[in-house]
């Protein structure tokens, strides 16, 4: 690995190499960008697509795909105020066009109140259902009476409002996060031209990433979803813009000392390549380890982010610095940095943090473990689980209706459970069925697989079918029909099916990131003490994140409660993302320790990393905080979480807690690798010769 890095960093620091890198990648891009805008064509957006792998609810969807061709997707009408009737036998005629052959449209059923009208309009799985729910929609809102309120909703209407939030995603997405990196890299650098590069080599990035993801999706069964579709650019963005900062600072130095910019190149990307290849092996195989989950989702956006992870390294190794050696020096303007001037001001905000932590390391990581212990405590009264109603932000036509039909219906009316069974046991199955309390009532559908073998029942539930009361129906209605081979699924079995997934994912991946992301470290730095800790401060900052993030989501943002998918994802992402910071500071460190001893040594790598990963942390943040303006409440729920750990990793953990724990533990921070016996005989690292650091050309066209 050290072999490869050293020809990356020849090759573009090259002077003939950099243009080859550049050709390489137009190459690339002309011939195979096309691909890239195909990615939707490759994208689940089946029910299976975000439910546990081999779920009882996902058999049921399964087996239901044998029972017709033309299989129908349910929308449901509900008519409220006074002249509803009038309204709904109006809409009944211009309905009818909508069911395919062999269905038709039920008439208006009025609740047991009086108050309301529901009917139930049955659309072709194999149409464009959006597109007909809309016109369903437009049908019942034209004409209304005063007084008269007709939502559209049911499965129909969930799975449009759904694909509205998904549709708008990409687009919304890449747009707000390119606008803000574009913006946190003009004020980082204060420079008319240099944010483009780094902008551009994102762009390189984000395209090689979607040819890949698509590719890989296609010919090797990569999962994808519109979720994970539309997460992996923001991941591109903020981990190649981390990247980014890290190689310019690194060549930046090096230009001061160096007036041939590719021998700088050179020497920028041989040291801080390491600590880029790491984080980026970190993140890339941290978000791999969610392959484990039995949730679809989740191993969809762990697979497709570390594909994302993985391009974004490539391109900013490659490209960004045959970029920044073509354009030379000026690129920097006005600041300019000059062969043989300081690299940086001998006192900066950081040296100053430094020095504080240093008088009293001890009380420093003390004070910092009680704030971040003091936040995490505010997790332990987190509310699990959201209901269909309150996964969005802004309430859609969907939710609203079925808040109408559960206030006039048995909840369960326009969502019910679907009991698969053999034909033959049919009748023994409803009966069992029917007696099982919560169950308002049990109907054969009529509906058989072309050989007759299984027949479909549907169970409408007294209670809202994304209630604690509906799940535990569907665990009796389960218990009851097992024993006859039956299947339970439906949407509050899918429900219940993914909370239970989510609790064995958090038990399964958990470790497997942990032991991944200590392997990593120990690799990087040589040592055991040092990684130990590092992954524990890391841990302790998820923690504080999740805590500080249901504070916000219960008394600012009004969040209902948390997702089951938070805790697992925000965990990978945290600690994939979080470590990144750790790895950058120590890796620097470690280098400064063995040249100027341990003590010196933590406080320059505080002070030449403090500036770039601040920044690095606060780009990172500021693109999935673009997540917290989205309309669906997952994912504001996850771009909040991993923008607050994203910036106590920043601003806490890497600027004083791990720094206090450093210097309080001494050289034994390095036990039990080389560093921790050299620097106990005293030993440092020999200066490179004067040749070897200054010698260049006599010339450098900059």
């Amino acid at each position: 690995m050290r072999a490869l890095l050293q020809r990356v960093a020849r090759a573009p620091g090259g002077r003939g190499g950099k243009w080859l890198v550049l050709a390489a990648w137009l190459i690339v891009a002309v011939a195979l960008g096309p691909l890239a805008g195909k990615l939707g064509d490759v994208e689940d957006t089946s029910a299976n697509a975000f439910l546990p792998r081999g779920a009882e609810s996902a058999r049921v969807n399964t087996e239901l795909e044998r029972f017709r061709t033309d299989p129908v997707v349910p929308a449901v009408v509900v008519y409220t105020g006074d002249g509803a009737e009038a309204k709904a036998d109006a809409d009944l005629a211009a309905f009818a066009q909508f069911a395919p052959a062999g269905e038709q449209v039920t008439r208006p059923v009025p609740s047991e109140d009086g108050e309301a009208l529901m009917a139930v309009v049955p659309l072709d799985s194999e149409d464009e259902i959006t597109d007909k729910v809309d016109e369903l929609r437009e049908i019942a809102g034209a004409n209304a009476p005063p007084g008269v309120d007709v939502q559209v909703g049911g499965p129909a209407g969930s799975l449009t409002d759904s694909v509205a939030v998904f549709d708008s995603l990409d687009s919304t997405l890449l747009l707000a996060t390119g606008l803000v990196v574009a913006v946190l890299l003009l004020i980082t650098y204060r420079s008319p031209v240099l944010w483009l590069l780094p902008l551009l080599s994102v762009g390189f990035a984000a395209v090689l990433t979607q040819v890949c993801t698509y590719l890989l999706a296609k010919h090797a069964g990569l999962p994808v979803d519109p979720q994970s579709s539309g997460v992996l650019m923001v991941l591109v963005f903020g981990v190649g813009t981390d990247y980014a900062l890290l190689l310019i600072a690194r060549y930046r130095e090096e230009l001061h000392r160096h007036t041939d910019r590719h021998e700088a190149m050179r020497i920028a990307l041989r040291r801080s390549g390491p600590a880029i290849l790491a984080s980026a092996a970190t993140i890339a195989v941290g978000l791999a380890c969610l392959a484990f989950a039995d949730i679809n989702s989740s191993r969809s956006l762990g697979l497709v982010g570390a594909v994302g992870v993985v391009c974004g390294f490539l391109a900013m190794i490659t490209v960004l610095p045959a970029l920044l050696v073509v354009t030379g020096r000026w690129v920097f303007w006005p600041l300019v940095p000059r062969y043989g001037t300081p690299a940086r001001k001998a006192h900066t905000v950081w040296s100053r943090i430094g020095a504080a932590v240093a008088r009293r390391p001890r009380w420093s990581w003390m004070m910092s473990v009680a704030v971040t212990a003091a936040l995490a405590l505010s997790a332990a009264g987190i509310s699990m689980g959201l209901t269909q109603s309150e996964m969005f932000q802004d309430k859609p036509e969907s939710v609203i209706a079925q808040e109408q039909i559960s206030a006039h219906y048995p909840s369960g009316a326009s969502d019910p459970a679907e009991i698969v069974t053999r034909t033959d046991r049919a009748d023994a199955v409803r009966a069992a069925a029917s007696a099982v309390g919560g169950v308002a009532r049990v109907e054969n559908t009529g509906d058989r697989t072309p050989d007759g073998e299984l027949t479909t029942l549907s169970v409408v539930l007294r209670e809202t079918p994304d209630s604690q009361a509906a799940k535990d129906t569907i665990d009796g209605l389960r218990e009851a029909v097992h024993p006859m081979g039956a299947l339970v699924g439906g949407t509050t079995a899918e429900s219940l099916d993914t909370q239970r997934a989510a609790h064995r994912d958090l038990t399964t991946v958990i470790p497997i990131v942990l032991l991944v992301v200590l392997a990593v470290l120990m690799w990087l730095l040589r040592a055991l003490v040092a990684p130990l800790l590092l992954l524990a401060t890391v841990v302790l900052s998820y923690l504080a994140a999740l805590g500080a993030s249901n504070l916000l989501f219960v008394h600012l943002l009004g969040f209902a409660g948390v997702d089951w998918s938070i805790p697992l994802m925000g965990f990978v992402f945290l600690v994939a993302l979080g470590i990144d910071y750790n790895i950058f500071l120590m890796h620097r460190v470690k280098e400064e320790a063995g040249r100027l001893g341990h003590t010196r040594g933590v406080l320059e790598g505080l002070t030449s990393t403090g500036g770039v990963i601040t920044s690095a942390g606060i780009v990172l943040a500021a693109t999935f905080a673009v997540f917290a303006g989205l309309p669906l409440v997952t994912m504001a729920q996850m771009g909040v979480l991993v923008g607050i750990g994203v910036l106590l990793d920043t601003f806490l953990v890497r600027t004083v807690l791990v720094p206090a724990l450093a210097l309080d533990l001494g050289r034994w921070f390095w036990w039990p690798g080389g560093l921790f016996h050299r620097l106990a005989r005293g030993e440092r690292d020999r200066p490179a010769s004067p040749a070897a650091t200054t010698a260049a050309p006599a010339h450098d066209p900059a």
